[in-house]
């Protein structure tokens, strides 16, 4: 039987324990709120911006000189899916769902006779998806450089997918990522990223809006920009995402 002392020392250590346990979740909840608080931030800017572009869209919609980055290249054959993972594990179904969507957009994509290739951002989706795919990885990005990605890993990544469009390496780029409802609920969503497609815009009642440069002009720095908008809206989603799931 143990004696009076060593039953002190175990009282002691759960108590000890207990204090790191709340501390360690004190701390899990608020990395939680911050980041929930930033993706929720950076959604209606992203919205706003895309009712913009839809308003410069309809006016240089059927332009043959037009953006190439929203005419396309006139094919949809070669698809790149952007897969938005995250650097760490012990994420519940996360990441499993979000490989899941990719290969069921891929499935879908090959069935249709497309070709599919993968641009993979994080490490946890990349050893199942190259398990399936090994000659199917165009391209990624490592975000575990860094401790929170933010805007400059987005701009750096939307630059590498915007110069390999214009170089020809694909017609079509899906973004792949999760989208935070709660700490319970993380959704894959699979979006339209290049080229960027022309939201549908409410009417204006009639109003007549004038542009200062061109429409044209605008639209050339409007539509890298809403790529950067777009991975760096994905990087939130899924650091809040990360935090929810742990």
């Amino acid at each position: 039987m143990a004696s009076l002392k060593e039953l002190k020392g175990r009282i002691n250590s759960v108590k000890s324990t207990q204090k790191i346990t709340k501390a360690k979740q004190m701390v899990a909840a608020a990395k939680l709120r911050k980041a929930q608080a930033a993706a929720e931030a950076a959604r209606p800017y992203a919205s706003r911006l895309a009712e913009v572009m839809g308003s410069l869209a309809t006016k240089v919609a059927g332009q043959d000189n037009g953006p190439l980055l929203m005419r396309g290249t006139g094919s949809d054959k070669r698809h790149l899916l952007v897969v938005v993972n995250t650097d760490k594990g012990l994420c519940g179904g996360l990441n499993s769902n979000l490989v899941k969507e990719a290969k069921v957009q891929a499935r879908a994509l090959e069935a249709a006779g497309k070709t599919v290739t993968f641009y993979l951002v994080g490490k946890k989706g990349r050893a199942p998806i190259r398990r399936d795919y090994p000659n199917g990885i165009a391209a990624g990005y490592d975000t575990s450089l860094v401790r929170t990605p933010g805007f400059d890993e987005a701009s750096a990544i939307a630059h590498e997918l915007i110069a390999m469009f214009e170089a020809g390496k694909f017609d079509v780029a899906h973004l792949i990522a999760p989208v935070f409802k709660n700490a319970l609920t993380q959704l894959p969503v699979t979006t339209q990223l290049i080229p960027v497609p022309a939201p549908a815009v409410k009417s204006e009642g009639g109003s007549v809006v004038e542009y200062e440069p061109s429409e044209e002009e605008i639209l050339e720095e409007l539509l890298p920009r809403y790529v950067t908008t777009q991975v760096f809206g994905a990087l939130l989603e899924r650091e809040a995402s990360e935090q929810g799931a742990s």
